[in-house]
């Protein structure tokens, strides 16, 4: 794991493509049967990418706070954002765009400092070789024969076809080469699609050794199967952390990319909460925005990332650069600890009556701050026998309360311990 993977604490995900011409649900309309197959490559015709502007997406992403960004190069229905060797089917020689767009997104991010990602689907339900085979786990018998009767995932029963499958492994390959070889270094490779067939199937091993061979400093995430670096758990946030590096990726809306009908967009305090309590437990957050056809992004999505930016400046002492928290249970709120365990951060997000407390500091806090104005704070502790701690409670004036979440900053003497204990009985 590269060490700046921890330390960026947001992310942003965009999920680009055809799909949005028709504002439909990216590949799984047709793959599901709401649109059918011609229909949907019927928008290829629509495609303009005529207001793209990375270099703007890149700005807006910087001011939220964002140390990196994932764009989808292929997603399932097979369409590239670059000018692919491998096939015909992309928006270079496919849609009226005529142009690839990942050069320019990759160039766009560097300048402005954020990590290059690569969204890069492992299946492809356009490729003609690709439904050719059934994965090993199981069998068109059991232990649920409904799941492959859709073609574009998996051939009719007798007709696996072992040599195709190799062709579409070649191809897969070919794909990743020159996303790994045309545009300079690569961060992240965020795959999808892995759930159709196995790890040995997709050589999942061999893969990521070539990958590594391309780019020696690039990150995985789990959807590499066995051979990941990071968990990424989708739109439901975790009670319990991940073992091991981990982002939360969500939308601000509900779709992953631009929907006609859906203007569900959460709120800042809502998206400020998700990424507090997500930052808490140790985590990212990778929050997913859908451009428009043209590549304008939708002015709701725009004023959420804007809102989450303005908040993050005023608390990015407690953001980057720390660590998980407290554990569940002794604050109700998130919070984030220095590295050097001298300094806690309390994030509480609805208005208290007079105070907010803290259980099982055991060592004493020397000084208590709201962190956007510095104002201190008078804390007493009360309470408390033996070993087990009192409860540090914190006086919070109603005019120093943010709107999206209040952070408090604990500045301690000696390293922060905890006492985690069932107290005397």
């Amino acid at each position: 794991m590269q060490p700046w993977f921890p330390d960026a604490k947001l992310g942003i995900f965009i999920h680009y493509g055809i799909y949005a011409v028709k504002g439909i649900p990216e590949s799984w309309s047709f793959f599901n049967g709401q649109i059918g197959y011609d229909d949907y490559m019927s928008q290829l015709d629509g495609f303009t990418a005529s207001k793209y502007d990375p270099e703007a997406w890149a700005d807006l992403f910087e001011r939220a706070g964002a140390k990196y960004a994932v764009l989808t190069t292929k997603h399932h229905d097979g369409v590239a954002l670059w000018d692919t060797d491998a096939n015909d089917l992309s928006v270079v020689k496919k849609t009226p765009a005529g142009r690839d767009l990942v050069g320019p997104y990759v160039e766009a991010m560097r300048s402005h400092g954020i990590k290059v990602g690569f969204y890069f689907s492992h299946l492809d339900w356009s490729h003609p070789d690709y439904a050719t085979i059934y994965p090993t786990r199981g069998s068109i018998e059991q232990p649920d024969p409904a799941r492959y009767s859709n073609r574009f995932a998996y051939p009719a029963p007798g007709k696996e076809d072992p040599e195709a499958w190799k062709r579409f492994i070649k191809f897969h390959r070919q794909q990743l080469e020159e996303l790994s070889t045309r545009f300079g270094d690569v961060d992240i490779y965020w795959f999808d699609g892995e759930w159709e067939r196995d790890s040995d199937q997709f050589d999942m091993k061999g893969l990521r050794d070539q990958l590594l061979a391309w780019q020696p400093n690039a990150i995985f995430n789990s959807r590499l199967l066995d051979y990941g670096d990071y968990a990424t758990p989708e739109q439901g946030m975790p009670i319990e952390p991940p073992d091991g590096p981990w982002e939360f990726c969500v939308t601000v809306n509900d779709s992953w990319g631009y929907q006609v009908q859906d203007h569900n967009h959460k709120s800042v305090r809502q998206i400020v909460r998700m990424f507090a309590e997500t930052i808490g437990m140790g985590g990212n957050m990778l929050l997913d925005v859908g451009p428009y056809e043209d590549g304008s992004l939708q002015p709701e999505q725009v004023e959420r990332l804007e809102g989450l930016g303005a908040w993050i400046r005023k608390h990015e002492e407690a953001i980057y650069g720390t660590v998980a928290g407290l554990p569940n249970g002794m604050f109700y709120g998130a919070s984030t600890l220095s590295k050097d365990r001298k300094t806690l951060y309390l994030f509480f997000f609805d208005k208290p009556f007079d105070q907010i407390a803290v259980k099982g500091l055991r060592t004493a806090v020397k000084r208590a701050t709201i962190l956007s104005s510095g104002r201190e704070l008078k804390h007493t502790k009360i309470g408390g026998l033996g070993e087990t701690p009192g409860i540090e409670w914190i006086d919070i004036p109603e005019e120093e309360i943010d709107p999206h979440a209040t952070v408090v900053k604990l500045e301690f003497d000696e390293e922060l311990k905890l006492y985690q204990g069932k107290g005397r009985g």
